[in-house]
């Protein structure tokens, strides 16, 4: 029998599930099998890949509308016979928040799902959904050990002064601090760094991650120094449909002046802002490069603007440059947003290499660059098979 390792991204728009298998205690780098259902809330789709071919891609029952609960039995159901015949050693899940306590990957009891619950109002449209997965996977495999994989955990490194905001110091010892999110991501590319790079990981690094969700981190020596979110994942750059930075006291006036509830505004800020608010057109770079409306040029440029100004603090924080990576949905797939981002960071002695640029090269920067650009691929799920073997259950 086949032994392998599940990772589980159960989130508020799409579940994605991936299969390792391992060999003689060795982890295979690429997925057997991957399955997601995307657009949840609106007409769900499911793909399964399964040893390199498409096996299934259609819409789910008519198109119909389906829950996190709904969604998730689905796939597991619709990947039960792929998965027959392998041991599973663990599932690994991104759980969003796991607060200060933790700054690595933990087997998930009673304890921790209830401390991981309590931190729902800190990241309300990602929280909920993970844990809605661990638990589905813990019924369906009730020996095998689930692992959560949290997105904080990278950023325990920064130093107290990067976490810390200006409040009254009891708030702090409450944990209101910065948090930082991403971190798998983040993770994964440091470790990537240096056998992309040609070099060791040791140097000064800023790590963009753009996509709906989008932030970035500065990573020195291998180790996260400071990053763009914050206590929650709305802080920093703008997103899909997330504000990014704003000043509190808009938030306010609108609860003040406005009379706008707290339900009302945490919606807005959520789901209502970021590039869909400012374009009034879509949350999707790739739509908002195909339109001709001027909103939509106007959402990318400042889209473009916040991540130039962002990279400019993050390098003062390191105290200088000598890489910028790109990765996520828009940093790797986007040339314009990455040709922009480097004109307005030219002073860092960024030369694009247009032709490298246009083509998703690894590196877009000339030889003669004094700063070097990179694209690199994230591997979320890679990070989260590999926690969770590291912390399954050695089978004899």
């Amino acid at each position: 029998m086949k032994s392998g390792v599940l990772t589980l991204n159960a989130g508020s728009s799409s579940i994605k599930l991936a299969a390792f298998f391992v060999n003689d205690g060795v982890l295979c780098a690429d997925p057997a099998i991957k399955a997601q259902i995307s657009g949840l809330g609106d007409a769900p789709v499911i793909t399964i890949m399964a040893d390199g071919e498409k096996r299934r891609e259609e819409p789910i029952g008519g198109g119909r509308a389906l829950d996190n609960n709904g969604a998730i039995k689905y796939l597991l159901d619709a990947v039960e016979n792929l998965l027959t015949g392998i041991d599973i050693l663990g599932v690994g899940h991104r759980i969003v928040h796991g607060g200060a306590k933790f700054s690595k990957p933990q087997i998930m009891t009673p304890a921790i799902i209830n401390y991981l619950q309590q931190l729902t109002p800190l990241a309300p449209s990602h929280q909920p959904a993970n844990l809605l997965g661990a638990a589905a996977a813990g019924k369906r495999w009730p020996n095998v050990a689930q692992v959560a994989c949290f997105d904080t955990m990278f950023h325990q490194t920064q130093p107290d002064i990067a976490a810390q905001f200006a409040l009254p110091r009891k708030m702090m010892e409450d944990g209101i601090v910065r948090y930082g999110f991403h971190g798998l991501s983040y993770e994964y590319i440091a470790s990537a760094a240096a056998n992309m790079l040609g070099r060791s990981p040791h140097g000064r690094m800023i790590v963009a991650h753009l996509g709906a969700g989008a932030s970035m981190c500065a990573i020195r020596d291998g180790k996260s120094v400071a990053t763009t979110m914050g206590f929650t994942a709305l802080d920093g750059l703008p997103m899909g449909t997330r504000c990014g930075a704003i000043d509190p006291g808009v938030l306010l006036f609108l609860l003040q002046e406005k009379s706008m509830s707290v339900t009302d505004l945490s919606d807005m800020l959520y789901s209502q802002s970021g590039l869909l608010g400012l374009s009034e057109i879509s949350s999707d770079m790739r739509v908002l490069e195909e339109s001709a409306d001027p909103r939509a040029e106007e959402a990318i440029a400042h889209f473009v603007y916040r991540s130039v100004r962002e990279i400019g603090s993050l390098a003062a924080a390191l105290g200088g440059l000598d890489a910028l990576i790109f990765t996520a949905g828009i940093g790797e797939n986007s040339a314009n947003v990455r040709a922009r981002i480097l004109s307005g960071l030219a002073w860092l002695g960024f030369e694009v290499d247009d032709r490298a640029n246009a083509q998703h090269a690894h590196c877009i920067t000339t030889q003669g660059s004094k700063s070097s650009a990179w694209v690199i691929p994230t591997n979320e799920e890679l990070m989260m098979a590999r926690h969770a073997l590291q912390l399954a259950a050695p089978r004899s």
